[in-house]
């Protein structure tokens, strides 16, 4: 089990956050059937660490319905952007969870599609209420039968009954934007239903998640927040010797390393598998290591046990630089925020010299044992995101594709020339169900070229795509080596028919310095002069991380006039020759 702290460290710390600093404010709202105490104070404390301002609205014992029914109550006052509703099944079921055969099998799955039904328009009440996401908790399916060992003999029976009310509200919500169901039962499942459940403490004051195992609940629900903030980390870097296979390859030899033939050896195939579980969703797998690059190589390469290839790894820093420097140019490669790495290595030096020197990167403290590091992967939250897109799915692809570029640059020199050698075609696309999960993902963590860092959240942008006084559009970026996918999102606001304003311009990092930019750009105006649009406004909201955004609207030919920077329509276009723009 992962490590965590005692609540009463994070009842005691909840009363000392005024002198936290924080990078965002956020309002949580939680709603439950039954006692919960602990888990608004842990909530904060754990977003506070993250330098998140949790304001918090909890909801009385048990009145999570009247709290949605009435328009006007405080859980609507308190305007909160995450709602969680923990649902137990005690309290769902009655006393047909002591006594469900009372009733006949068709008289069961009335009562459970009821129960459904009723926590499905509840929901849908509180989304038609409230711009909040709502998570929802399933319900746990117990150890514990009336019928003990003749359950899976009888036709429809409890355990039965509240798989199929999970499932029911599973299948419900999926294609609800606004709507996530939380897995209680897994929760309950990896932590144990006599732990999670604690007889002395619910007779005590209903209490139905031991005190012992908020904290832990409160992690799962922090990552959600995380999630819908687009905190997510992006990228792990990863040492070699003893982190990805046992021993030292140079000391030890191509034959000498451990990976896979023993007790310890499969510990590290165990670790390599989950990774490249987590690649293949779209998590950017990179090496930082202290090594003999043709030794590492041939392990890479040739050891039969070995699971990541080199064409998992988009970044490859095998020498005997500093790990620091080493991380410095495998975020100039990649064009990534040290903030969204996350860094694997056994020794504790090491991890204590990154930490140190480069505060922003998340340092996992791996245990001594290979054993426990597929589970220390496993209990990690930090790389959950509300959609997994299609260019999720294509990353790791795509980072080796831009592998391939970097050695085009390196090999032409001469930078125009390799932009036109790239053959980059930009595929303007509106915004449709296709295409909206993309562009607020990019909204929510695209930090460094983008003009305004304005967030929104998938609703907001299908909201924008309706309204006639907004354009909502997107880019996908295509050259020589393959598809970039989604990577250029824009939003613009027709004030009137003679003005329209950028709310929102970016660029992914992986296409930065290409010139898609212009491209993009020349686009909005073209079309605004078709709609006899005179002038276009553009801000530049400076941040810590979009330096590189400082000078675009200046360079392309925008005056500074007041808090804006202005474009007039009639001027010439200046066009990217090295690209091709397509509707």
């Amino acid at each position: 089990m992962p490590s965590e702290e005692k609540l009463s460290y994070y009842l005691s710390k909840s009363k000392t956050l005024d002198n936290f600093k924080f990078n965002k404010k956020l309002s949580v709202a939680i709603l439950s059937s039954f006692t919960i105490n602990g888990l608004e104070e842990t909530i904060r404390v754990k977003c506070a660490e993250k330098k998140i301002q949790c304001i918090t609205y909890v909801s009385g014992y048990n009145q999570y319905t009247q709290d949605i029914l009435k328009n006007d109550s405080d859980l609507y006052q308190s305007s909160p952007e995450i709602t969680f509703l923990i649902l137990d099944v005690r309290s769902i079921m009655g006393n047909l969870f002591y006594s469900p055969y009372s009733l006949s099998v068709e008289q069961r799955k009335d009562f459970i599609e009821q129960k459904a039904n009723e926590i499905i328009n509840l929901a849908k009440q509180f989304t038609k209420n409230s711009k909040s996401k709502l998570i929802i908790s399933n319900f746990c399916i117990p150890t514990y039968s009336p019928y003990g060992i003749f359950e899976n003999k009888t036709d429809y029976g409890l355990k039965e009954m509240i798989n199929d009310l999970n499932q029911l509200l599973t299948k419900n919500f999926a294609k609800e934007f606004s709507i996530y169901i939380y897995d209680f039962n897994s929760f309950v499942t990896k932590y144990g239903e006599n732990n999670v459940f604690d007889y002395r403490q619910y007779f005590y004051g209903d209490i139905k998640v031991s005190l012992n195992f908020i904290p832990y609940l409160a992690d799962d629900f922090v990552g959600y927040i995380s999630a819908i903030l687009g905190l997510n980390k992006k990228c792990i870097v990863l040492d070699l010797d003893n982190t990805l296979w046992g021993g030292i390859v140079g000391e030890d030899g191509f034959e000498g390393i451990k990976l896979g033939d023993d007790p310890t050896g499969k510990a590290f195939v165990e670790f390599q598998l989950y990774l490249q579980a987590l690649h293949q969703r779209g998590i950017i797998l990179a090496i930082n290591s202290k090594n003999n690059f043709d030794d590492a190589m041939k392990v890479i390469k040739e050891h039969p046990n070995m699971v990541l290839r080199e064409e998992n790894f988009a970044s490859l820093k095998i020498n005997w630089n500093d790990k620091v420097q080493n991380f410095r140019d495998i975020v100039d490669e990649l064009n990534i925020g040290l903030d969204s790495m996350v860094f694997f290595d056994d020794d504790p030096v090491n991890r204590e010299y990154v930490s140190v020197s480069i505060p922003d990167v998340f340092v996992v403290d791996l245990p001594p044992d290979p054993a426990n590091y597929t589970q220390t992967l496993l209990s990690m939250n930090i790389f959950d995101v509300q959609k997994i897109t299609e260019e999720d799915v294509n990353r790791g692809k795509m980072y080796l594709q831009q592998r391939k570029r970097s050695e085009l640059k390196n090999e032409i020199g001469n930078f125009q020339e390799f932009l036109k050698q790239l053959n980059i075609r930009v595929k303007i696309k509106k915004a449709d169900d296709f295409t909206i999960p993309r562009i607020s993902q990019l909204t929510l963590k695209t930090n460094q070229f983008n003009l305004t860092t304005h967030r929104y959240q998938e609703e907001d942008i299908r909201n924008f795509s309706k309204t006639p006084n907004k354009i909502v559009g997107c880019a996908q970026v295509e050259d020589k080596f393959g598809d970039n996918g989604i990577t250029g999102v824009y939003i613009v606001n027709k004030d009137s028919s003679n003005e329209w304003t950028i709310d929102t311009f970016l660029l992914s990092c992986r296409i930065i310095g290409r010139g898609v930019e212009e491209g993009i750009l020349n686009h909005i105006i073209e079309k605004a002069r078709k709609e006899g649009v005179k002038k276009i406004k553009a801000q530049y909201i400076p941040t810590k991380k979009n330096k590189p955004t400082e000078n675009f609207l200046p360079s392309y030919g925008f005056k500074k006039v007041g808090d804006f920077w202005v474009y007039m329509v009639d001027e010439p276009i200046r066009k990217a020759i090295h690209l091709v723009v397509v509707e």
